[in-house]
């Protein structure tokens, strides 16, 4: 059983070191969000010229969630157990070789086993996430959270222009394809140089005696303080040995299974809706715009950088906003998931493309801060079970909408183009009704939290 890494209190500060941690974290998920965002759009557009029909790709999709949803989990622990270093490289050096093979995807075969190491080992930014969890306290973890979103958005921003660019280029896709690798593979370069001083004393595993003393407290957590005590004293051990791996497998097992068998249903249920109501809207986004508007794809991305842009702001806007809500994460979520609601069932319905770029405004705004408040809530109610197993585990979650989006959205497409963002608003109004037949429950665990800090 791995043993839960400790965060600050409210009455600590973050150290220089950590500072400085938490900018190389910033500078991963933008690289990170640049590489995806050049090829995501694409997608459909590839699988098309392929030979694939609506409804082919979308089950191609629904795949991708399926191995998203097995593996956010543990690889979520795996992190808690192992190491966000390591974890870390070895997702982002795994996805490299998953873009690089969309490079030589010249039938639907590659493709698709283009698209496993992906699924499986696409979790870079849930586990910076977790290891920006452990380096802050509650109070000040919406804002590194919005801090770190509006950094990662801001690869959003020059993502799909680039490859809207690129794929007008003979041979474009593939181009883009190896360039999102050669990104990918600058980023475990990055992460392989954070100086490993920081990551040990930002994780509270200061010293070879304070670990003895957890150990002895909590002799279940043996294994992952001893892989820890080794990181801190420079000595090498076989973490590749059998006995090794499997002791972080069962440890990484049995924290997805606490979390799973808690009470948190409702707050994973609100995150799967809210997700699969904005996976809806963006799922056919791109040949939505050309089919309704007649747009082309440069267009179309400078339309998706013009809300990345706009998610950026929100993002360094949330220190602020949460100060105004006096840290009360469920009422943030609740006011933007109204706003990304109406501005769903708008795009949905309206025939003008001005009424469009509006949505696009206020949905960029309201999807920033519904992200980070479900993260903090999730955080918040299970604070025991380790972050990076409650970030893996609420991923699992949006994942399930990565199985169910790609199938409806093929199927409501072959109806019309509006189809996929009229469900999505169906379910974003799901979602806030759940979550005022919760309000009592958050908001008491909000007003908690603000007299403690």
């Amino acid at each position: 059983m791995g043993t839960t890494i400790p965060t600050k209190t409210s009455g600590e500060s973050v150290s220089p070191g950590g500072r400085s941690l938490q900018t190389c974290l910033h500078v991963v998920g933008f690289l990170d969000l640049f590489g995806v965002s050049m090829i995501v759009p694409l997608l459909n557009h590839h699988v098309k010229s392929l030979g694939a029909s609506h409804t082919t790709a979308g089950i191609i999709g629904s795949c991708y969630g399926v191995l998203q949803l097995f593996s956010s989990s543990i690889v979520g622990s795996w992190s808690d157990v192992a190491g966000r270093r390591y974890s870390l490289i070895c997702c982002i050096v795994v996805s490299a070789l998953g873009y690089a093979l969309l490079g030589v995807s010249t039938n639907i075969y590659i493709y698709i086993i283009a698209r496993i190491p992906i699924g499986i080992f696409k979790h870079s930014l849930s586990i910076s996430k977790a290891f920006l969890a452990d380096l802050v306290s509650e109070t000040e973890r919406p804002l590194v959270m919005g801090r770190f979103n509006a950094a990662s958005s801001m690869g959003f921003i020059l993502g799909p222009v680039v490859g809207g660019c690129l794929t007008e280029l003979p041979g474009g896709f593939y181009i883009t394809s190896f360039l999102c690798a050669s990104i990918f593979v600058i980023n475990a370069g990055l992460v392989w140089t954070m100086p490993r001083a920081d990551l040990t004393r930002d994780t509270s595993y200061s010293s070879p005696s304070s670990i003895s003393k957890r150990t002895t407290n909590m002799s279940s957590a043996k294994s992952d303080l001893l892989l820890k005590t080794s990181e801190e004293n420079g000595r090498a051990v076989n973490t590749y040995s059998a006995q090794a791996i499997w002791t972080q497998v069962v440890s990484a097992s049995r924290k997805v299974t606490r979390v799973a068998l808690s009470d948190m249903w409702d707050i994973f249920l609100v995150r799967l809706l809210s997700a699969i109501a904005v996976m809806l809207y963006y799922s056919n986004f791109s040949l939505a715009m050309e089919e309704r508007f007649h747009m082309t794809p440069k267009m179309t991305g400078y339309l998706i950088s013009y809300g990345s842009a706009l998610g950026v702001l929100a993002g360094f806007s949330l220190g602020p906003l949460s100060s105004i809500y006096k840290h009360n994460s469920y009422m943030m979520l609740l006011h933007s998931s109204i706003v990304t609601f109406v501005s769903i069932l708008v795009y949905s319905l309206t025939p003008k493309m001005w009424v469009v770029v509006l949505s696009s405004t206020f949905l960029a705004f309201s999807t920033t801060v519904g992200r980070t408040c479900v993260v903090d809530i999730e955080l918040t109610q299970g604070n025991k079970h380790g972050s990076g197993t409650l970030i893996g585990v609420g991923q699992s979650v949006t994942s399930v909408g990565r199985i169910i989006v790609p199938l409806f959205s093929g199927i409501a497409q072959e109806y019309s183009p509006s189809g996929p963002p009229q469900i999505g608003a169906i379910l974003a109004l799901s979602s806030m009704f759940l979550m005022y037949k919760s309000k009592s429950r958050y908001s008491v665990d909000s007003g908690k939290r603000v007299k403690v800090e």
